[in-house]
């Protein structure tokens, strides 16, 4: 079967203009599609039927994957086969009335805040390793950007002297402030610690790994669970737990949700809304524990 898959790479590059993330993500999703309509015995893209794509989508639900990796997956699909027929490579489209799963809104895992304090206080500040991590899990705290972004972030994007992050991904351009304790912390990284990590000198990368190169996601992530480990939090960390809480944070304390919005860099406010709902839970929950005609 001829999947067209090269031509698709310079489509999303090219055209979509997507993400390396994205990208990855749904060349994967398109390699598995394929490689599951062959095993069905399916030996041209003009024999999948619409009814094809909802087998494969059933049988992803039915392995466990999550409800963002099923919306994820049919996104995949349906981009690829609007390439396909926009292309002619294939004469009906027949993913284009498949529709995204309903997925059931979960409400996220949050740290309290003296939980946020306990991990921002694990690295130990005394060598450069120590001076990076601190940095690093300040900033994200500070501005509640995603993993994607905190590693992908240049010197120039960050501005000490006024205390502001600029964020520039595909889709959303926007300013984040942030506090003074991380604005001190990433200075005392980027004047003492970075200048020795680093392998090149015109490495523009703000963040690197031990051996001067631009932090991964991974090493990221490797990170994170280290410190919550020795901070003995016992919750399933992860940056987006970080993130979470960050929004969370902020609205218990009085933000507005339309600011939380643009400093998440959320497209569409019902994104932003569910950090209404864990504020909702929480008190519900303190209401009926503590009031005393609720118990």
């Amino acid at each position: 079967m001829n999947s067209f898959l090269d031509e698709f790479k310079v489509y999303l590059k090219d055209v979509k203009k997507c993400s390396n993330n994205t990208f990855d993500a749904y060349i994967r999703d398109v390699e598995r599609f394929i490689k599951y309509c062959t095993g069905k015995g399916i030996a041209s893209l003009n024999d999948i039927r619409n009814t094809d794509i909802s087998d494969y989508l059933e049988f992803n639900k039915l392995n466990g994957k999550s409800d963002s990796t099923k919306t994820r997956i049919t996104a995949s699909i349906r981009c690829y086969f609007k390439f396909l027929y926009t292309n002619n490579y294939i004469s009906v489209n027949c993913a284009q009335d498949i529709k995204n799963p309903r997925n059931e809104r979960v409400i996220p895992e949050i740290l309290s805040s003296s939980d946020v304090l306990n991990l921002l206080a694990q690295p130990d500040v005394v060598d450069f390793k120590g001076m990076r991590d601190k940095a690093m899990l300040e900033l994200l705290y500070a501005t509640g950007i995603k993993v994607s972004e905190l590693i992908d972030l240049n010197l120039t994007d960050i501005n000490l002297q006024i205390g502001i992050l600029h964020i520039n991904s595909h889709h959303h351009e926007r300013i984040v402030p942030i506090y003074q304790t991380a604005v001190k912390h990433i200075s005392e990284y980027i004047n003492v610690a970075r200048p020795v990590m680093i392998s090149d000198l015109n490495e523009q990368k703000l963040f690197t790994n031990c051996n001067g190169k631009p932090m991964s996601r991974q090493g990221f992530w490797k990170i994170i669970k280290y410190y919550s480990k020795k901070a003995g939090i016992s919750k399933e960390i992860t940056p987006q737990t970080i993130r979470h809480s960050f929004a969370a944070h902020l609205l218990e304390n009085g933000a507005q949700l339309g600011d939380i919005k643009d400093m998440l860099g959320h497209s569409d406010i019902s994104s932003t809304q569910v950090y209404a709902q864990i504020l909702k839970s929480k008190y519900i929950q303190s209401y009926a524990k503590f009031h005393p005609l609720a118990k």
